[in-house]
């Protein structure tokens, strides 16, 4: 390697890692910020946030990996257009083709990284951290006893304390409520004060209570059915001096979700995996079809084995093939396997009739029958097998639509894994030919630049996703539009770069302009 390739390489690796580690930093907290709600007040240990953290960051890794190139390419030939070091590259007779391509073999990497990060570490990750995610909403929040406010996290437990005493822990003014009889307020439980702990392990919660009434009522007499109360009612109140009551928390604990209940989402998938679905996928519409097709007999009365209904070729052989796997499946006699059909004589009486002669007596009497005029109950149940067949035919038809849009969910997100890892080599097109033009190095006009250009790939992803799922685009084309449309306006920079343009001063705009109005000028004239 020479030494300018050496250069020009070392001074985009420094940003890169820098903006790599930024990009992800700020995507992370976006991230995170959609799920604040959830994860405060929860209690939950470093080990569980840095796990949740850690799982996000990988689920991130693919969108950063664009934009910290796009961003670090800006920063380098900026830099170097800045310090005029492109222009000493050229003179040696360097072309900027050439002084790309040390850079350009480097994101060749990143982008082969980028692809199996995202086939392989980021659906692990995402079934990771929204397993996590879920078990973490499900959780509990912490034991916090407010002042005056009525505490019912606790199953079957109401309790409301007056003054709790900041340095002490000391509680004032303790009424509970027990719930768990299911019989209303008839066990209350009132102390002076009291003080609350927990123990083993924080799985269970405990109450000293001194001072306090502990009062229960309870029906002890049969039941009068009439009015639907008891006729003998018993009353106790107890007095302490000093009493313990243990509560149980293990709903507050983080339980821990069978993982194979997330495996089934697009994003937990990778690339063979989202295949094999969508195989499935396809097998089940072409059974749904089977079944369709099959149907035209029972919805027509008068269907008959000179009437068909044409199947296509791949329902036809997808039949057979289900028949025949179903067929080795089962055991059957190879005596009846082997045996040929045998054709009975219309006038024998104990073999099936295969060809069914009409004299011309019998056609007749046909033809009268199917000339004669309809009464109102043949009517009505014509239209009544017409309804029931028109209801299964929609209801055919929504299964079928619900089974296509599967899976089109799943191939959008084949094509999204294969996307967002040659965003790279686009974002790298666009990014090295505008720092060359540019020619401003640091953080300000590189980032403000590299911002307007992932808001437009941003955007071009998501219009085109979305208008993927509505059937609006091609899975291929909305899903490949953003590139597109990226690597043609990165194609524009590196020729205007190549032409050493100016894009970005006055005074290229006011020369096209004076040309305009020169050409302008001779036509009138």
């Amino acid at each position: 390697m020479k030494k300018i390739d050496k250069l020009i390489l070392t001074s985009f690796l420094g940003p890169f890692v820098l903006t790599f580690l930024v990009v992800v930093f700020i995507l992370l907290n976006i991230h995170m910020l959609k799920y604040f709600d959830d994860i405060i007040g929860k209690d939950l240990g470093w080990d569980v946030i840095g796990q949740l953290l850690f799982y996000f960051a990988i689920f991130n890794t693919p969108v950063a990996l664009p934009l910290a190139v796009l961003l670090s390419s800006l920063i380098t030939f900026g830099n170097l257009g800045e310090h005029f070091e492109l222009t000493a590259i050229k003179s040696l007779g360097i072309s900027l083709l050439r002084s790309l391509l040390p850079i350009f073999g480097f994101v060749l990497l990143i982008t082969l990284g980028a692809f199996l990060i995202g086939n392989y570490m980021v659906p692990k990750a995402a079934l990771e951290a929204y397993s996590l995610l879920w078990d973490i909403k499900q959780k509990k929040p912490a034991l916090d006893l407010r002042q005056g406010v009525f505490y019912n996290s606790i199953p079957g437990i109401s309790i409301k304390v007056n003054y709790k005493t900041p340095d002490t822990g000391l509680l004032k003014g303790i009424i509970i409520y027990d719930h768990r009889g299911r019989s209303g307020n008839k066990a209350v439980i009132v102390a002076d004060s009291g003080r609350m702990y927990t123990i083993l392990n924080d799985s269970y919660l405990k109450l000293e209570l001194f001072h306090g009434y502990d009062y229960l009522e309870g029906n002890t007499g049969p039941q009068n059915y009439s009015s639907g109360t008891r006729q003998d009612e018993s009353y106790r109140k107890t007095q302490f001096d000093k009493s313990q009551i243990v509560f149980d928390l293990s709903s507050f604990g983080l339980n821990r979700t069978d993982k194979k209940w997330f495996q089934s989402n697009r994003l937990m998938r990778n690339m063979k995996q989202l295949q094999d679905d969508m195989d499935s996928v396809d097998f089940t519409i072409r059974t749904e079809l089977i079944s369709v097709y099959a149907s035209s007999k029972n919805m027509f009365n008068y269907y008959s084995n000179r009437d068909k209904v044409v199947w296509p070729d791949a329902i036809s052989q997808h039949k057979h093939k289900r028949d025949s796997i179903a067929f080795s499946k089962n055991d059957y006699d190879p005596a009846l396997i082997n045996a040929k059909p045998v054709l009975a004589k219309p006038d024998s009486p104990d073999m099936p009739v295969t060809y069914l002669q009409y004299s011309d007596h019998n056609r007749y009497q046909s033809d009268s029958i199917f000339r004669a005029p309809y009464s109102e109950s043949e009517l009505a149940s014509a239209l009544t097998q017409a309804r029931t067949a028109k209801a299964q035919l929609l209801t055919n038809n929504a299964n079928l639509k619900a089974f296509k849009n599967e899976k089109r969910i799943f191939y959008i997100q084949w094509h999204k894994i294969m996307a967002q890892a040659i965003a790279c080599i686009a974002m790298f097109l666009i990014g090295a030919p505008l720092g060359a033009i540019i020619k401003k190095g640091g953080l300000g006009v590189p980032v403000l630049m590299s911002i307007l250009f992932f808001i437009l790939f941003y955007v071009l992803s998501l219009m085109g996703e979305k208008w993927a799922k509505q059937s609006v685009l091609s899975v291929e084309t909305g899903m490949w539009l953003a590139n597109v449309t990226l690597f043609i306006i990165g194609f524009m920079f590196l020729r205007q770069a190549r032409a050493d343009a100016r894009l970005f001063d006055a005074d290229f705009y006011s020369v096209i302009w004076d040309r305009l109005t020169r050409r302008f000028s001779k036509k009138t004239e």
